[in-house]
């Protein structure tokens, strides 16, 4: 009895991410603007007020899809924060940040090509401050050229890891050399392996 119990406690849980796992493909096909609740109803083979039943707009969805990512990113910017130096920091943001692109690729990539994905992020102003704090910590100092170099690394990063074209490097491989990269864009020294 217990097991039934569960299971079916599951199913609200299953349902739910179903919704967000087909949101996102379809996101990627046609776009957040042009993703409507109703075709990730129809994709689902469930009724609209399903989809309401877990998520009131295309926002709401948006926001659960990337709250995993943001916590991720929370996490990162806490451990490189209590770090001492400014090249601690920078490094421990790099490490951070990197790792959680190479995860999240697909949805860097969508975060970074779609405009509807963009300006739907606008308007949540601890989401806008989030995506600044990177290149505070990344830039050693406050000169013009290392805001520039925190600024190129973070994009280049983001760029090469959710690339089409580099989607047949494992993991680990992709991740060495953003960081090794990263490093030098920044200026930091080289980690020994």
């Amino acid at each position: 009895m217990r097991a039934a119990t569960h299971a079916d406690s599951r199913g609200p849980e299953r349902t739910r991410q179903r919704l967000l796992d087909e949101a996102c493909r379809l996101f990627a096909m046609h776009s957040f603007a042009g993703t409507s609740l109703q075709m990730i109803a129809d994709t689902l083979g469930v009724t609209k007020a399903a989809v309401y039943h877990h998520f009131r707009t295309r926002d709401d969805i948006l926001t659960a899809v990337i709250q995993p990512a943001i916590s991720e990113m929370y996490a990162i910017i806490e451990a490189a924060e209590a770090q001492r130096t400014p090249s601690a920091r920078a490094d421990a943001m790099l490490s951070g940040l990197v790792d959680l692109t190479v995860k999240h690729r697909g949805l860097i990539a969508m975060i970074g090509t779609d405009p509807g994905v963009t300006s739907a992020l606008q308007s949540h102003p601890d989401v806008v401050e989030l995506f600044r704090r990177p290149g505070e910590l990344m830039a050693l100092d406050g000169s013009a050229e290392a805001e520039i170099n925190a600024t190129l690394a973070l994009a280049g990063i983001a760029t090469t890891a959710s690339s089409p074209v580099m989607q047949h490097h494992d993991a680990d491989v992709l991740r060495r050399h953003l960081l090794a990269a990263g490093r030098r864009i920044l200026g930091l020294r080289a980690r020994k392996t």
